[in-house]
């Protein structure tokens, strides 16, 4: 990329105190990853037009934040609701490893997220899957992750069916979290921990290691 999108210095900067070292080869996928957005923003509304002009911070940083978070065992990640990308093509990006999944429904945001990844020039191209969630065929991931999706009860209900035995569940979640917990726990037994944003002090990053239906056990 021949520019460096303002904002990035200080977002590198901040993932460099998280102890995520970001390559050269990295940075220039993650400014391709911006640079497409801006193109195709102008046409669908991928992100909030409020946030374009701090994309580094309240999206590419917020994503990547999820990476000390992920077991290092992981082959594999689904991220529900893909939309504009964030965090899965950012996590392909500093994790070239895993097999990453994108299950978006909108047919042109699938569009995106599929230009995005060759833009990007990742070396694993996440697979774009064109589908609602709960019509997709299981998935067996070791990851699952979902950003601005939807409530935690609703996402504990579409990543079941797609988690590996020992998967875990990482979602973004903002300002009242905790009821979303407390709600989601009347129909779900979850074992979870949270850690704070670094991008905004009133969320969360909850990482749901286990859940499961309450009453499966009693039948």
């Amino acid at each position: 990329m021949s520019h460096l999108h303002a904002g990035s210095d200080l977002a590198l900067e901040k993932l460099r105190d998280l102890g995520i070292d970001v390559s050269r080869e990295t940075c220039d996928q993650l400014e391709a990853l911006v640079y497409t957005l801006e193109r195709w923003q102008k046409a669908i509304n991928l992100v909030g037009k409020a946030t374009l002009a701090e994309v580094w911070t309240r999206h590419v940083l917020d994503s990547a934040q999820l990476l000390p978070l992920l077991p290092r065992e992981a082959d594999s990640l689904v991220d529900l609701g893909s939309g504009s990308g964030f965090p899965g093509l950012v996590i392909a990006a500093l994790r070239p490893q895993l097999e990453i999944t994108l299950i978006e429904v909108d047919a042109r945001k699938s569009a995106f997220l599929s230009e995005a990844g060759r833009q990007m020039r990742l070396k694993k191209q996440p697979k774009v899957i064109v589908s609602r969630i709960e019509a997709t065929p299981p998935l067996n991931a070791d990851i699952i992750t979902a950003r601005a999706l939807a409530p935690l009860a609703q996402l504990l209900a579409w990543a079941a069916p797609h988690r590996s035995a020992s998967a875990i569940c990482l979602f973004h979640k903002g300002k009242g979290w905790q009821l979303e917990l407390a709600e989601a726990m009347k129909d779900w037994d979850i074992q979870s921990q949270s850690f704070s944003s670094v991008t905004d002090r009133d969320a969360v990053l909850l990482r749901v290691a286990q859940f499961s239906a309450k009453g499966l056990r009693d039948r």
